[in-house]
């Protein structure tokens, strides 16, 4: 459990999900996978995988600093001036509040699972392996498709169902920018457009869930070692950062499917280190 991570292995995990976090590989994933061969042994726990992702999410909100800015203004002054509910970013802000509504309430409907059974490395292992296979297949259908959306056309069930695809990546081995971009190829939106996209209707989620966890701790008592958990929020919060300005540049000008034999030749790893007793399932 969290509670027995030391310093070295939670900058360790802090610098695993800082990594991980923006590709569509499953930060998640990795956490629970890598967590077990630590020393300390054991999985993380979700409260401390929820906790850490502030640190990437302060990355975003680093990064993309101005648009979000631009949204927010435009969000709160649609709610009392009708002449701005026709802008592209008033819009932008209503759209991400649609799409976070799956995840949040599945998250609730879910809560014990997600902490517990769908931890299950056998279960993890699969998503890793399946969810790859739809990437590849989302690479290949954006690749034949003539239609290249951009985020201006984004449209409130392109948004809803964004927002369904995000919610998967509760399950560990799904990734969320995974879920969220092979949605949007399969729409016909371009790799940067679904990209960026993911980046921001993550936000609300990510914040949300961390701080819930983060209130629960303290009220709580739970498993979480307070020192370890902020320092490992740190340090995924200055690789994600660094994370997210080599991923953008990349889908602008390569595809996803290194990411899909990554995924692929990941999870197969994992069900034979399950399968000889080296990972425990649990």
């Amino acid at each position: 459990m969290s509670a027995g991570i030391g310093w070295g292995e939670a900058a360790f995990l802090g610098l695993i999900q800082g990594l991980t976090e923006f590709l569509p590989v499953s930060s998640s994933a990795h956490l629970r996978i890598i967590g077990p061969l630590l020393p300390s042994g054991g999985d993380p726990g979700a409260a401390f995988t929820a906790i850490t992702q502030i640190g990437t999410e302060a990355a975003v909100l680093l990064y993309f600093r101005h648009d979000i800015w631009r949204i927010l203004q435009a969000w709160f002054r649609s709610l009392t001036q009708p002449e701005w509910r026709r802008s592209p970013d008033a819009r932008m802000g209503w759209l991400i509040l649609i799409g976070t509504l799956p995840i949040g309430i599945l998250g609730l409907l879910l809560k014990d699972a997600i902490e517990g059974s769908l931890r299950n490395l056998y279960i993890t292992a699969t998503m890793l392996i399946v969810f790859g296979l739809v990437l590849a297949l989302a690479e290949r259908w954006g690749a034949r498709g003539r239609q290249r959306l951009e985020l201006q056309q984004l449209s409130w069930r392109d948004g809803l169902l964004f927002g369904l695809a995000q919610a998967m990546a509760l399950i560990p081995g799904v990734s969320r920018s995974g879920g969220t971009i092979s949605a949007g190829l399969f729409m016909g939106y371009s790799r940067e457009a679904a990209a960026r996209y993911s980046f921001l209707l993550a936000i609300p989620a990510v914040l949300a869930s961390g701080g819930y966890q983060l209130l629960r701790s303290w009220q709580h008592g739970s498993a979480v070692a307070p020192g370890p958990t902020v320092l490992a929020t740190l340090v995924a919060f200055g690789v994600g950062y660094g994370v997210i300005v080599w991923f953008l540049r990349l889908v602008s000008t390569r595809g996803y499917m290194p990411f899909v034999y990554y995924r692929i030749g990941l999870g197969a790893l994992v069900l034979v280190l399950l399968g000889t007793g080296t990972l425990s399932a649990l």
